[in-house]
């Protein structure tokens, strides 16, 4: 069960997976301390001109990751906006109950999951999951058994995936799938899944200490990863993007409130 997404290899893609990861961090941490809407409004500007110009997918494939985000935007500021509280009332019927304060504060809480939501999206588009592991062994100083661990549980997602695929249409075939309650049909899939996933696992432990992966003395590494332009390129644009999203806010207003606390 394979999906094949076409996609161009931009300058994000070459960046460090660790400074990548280490900046999304410090990103997330400070978006949360950030109660001024206008900057959150443009640091969204900014992230989503990363994402269509430089994440080197096609737009309707940008379109499409963005779609269950922008949900969780509408839902995120239709909650605070409907039912917050506030002084200077809009409009009132029932529980709903919309004032000036609330609709800044939905407005507010619906930006910074955007941004949450953006910065996943850039980081998980543009990093592939093997240079992100190899980069924590190598700049991190990740321990090779854990960081050979998770790559191995992630290539074997789509083997179960396979494996479900197999027992539900072996089910099929015999008829069981479609006289049997919940309990039963739980019960059917996960023996046979539960029993093959621990089978696995015992192999690929016994391979990888076979492969003496517990010493990470002297251990090469496939892929070798370092340090580059594109780097600093990135870690340029973070920080440029930033501070223009703070002087604009100064100077043109979306929202006339610097602080919805």
């Amino acid at each position: 069960m394979r999906f094949d997404i076409h996609y161009r290899e931009t300058w994000l893609h070459r960046i460090n997976p660790s400074l990548k990861l280490i900046v999304m961090t410090v990103l997330f941490v400070a978006v949360l301390f950030i109660h001024n809407p206008n900057v959150l409004i443009n640091l969204t500007l900014g992230f989503l001109l990363l994402l269509f110009v430089f994440a080197g997918y096609p737009l309707k494939y940008v379109l499409l990751f963005l779609l269950p985000f922008l949900f969780i935007f509408v839902s995120t500021a239709a909650s605070m906006i409907l039912f917050g509280n506030g002084q200077t009332t809009w409009f009132q019927w029932g529980l709903i109950h919309i004032t000036e304060e609330s609709f800044f504060r939905g407005l507010h809480l619906g930006f910074r999951a955007l941004i949450f939501a953006l910065l996943g999206l850039l980081f998980s588009l543009t990093t592939r999951p093997v240079y992100l592991f190899y980069s924590l062994m190598q700049q991190l100083k990740l321990k090779p058994k854990y960081a050979y661990s998770f790559l191995a549980g992630i290539r074997l997602i789509p083997i179960m995936l396979e494996e479900f695929q197999t027992v539900q249409n072996a089910l099929k075939v015999r008829g069981a799938a479609e006289n049997s309650n919940v309990f039963h049909k739980i019960k059917r899939y996960a023996i046979p899944l539960l029993s093959q996933s621990i089978r696995r696992a015992q192999r690929i432990a016994i391979a990888m200490e076979a492969k003496r992966f517990s010493k990470a003395e002297g251990r090469t590494f496939y892929y070798e990863l370092g340090f580059s332009k594109y780097d600093i390129l990135f870690a340029s644009y973070v920080v440029v993007i930033s501070l223009l999203a703070y002087y604009v806010s100064t100077v043109y207003s979306y929202i006339p409130i610097a602080d919805v606390r």
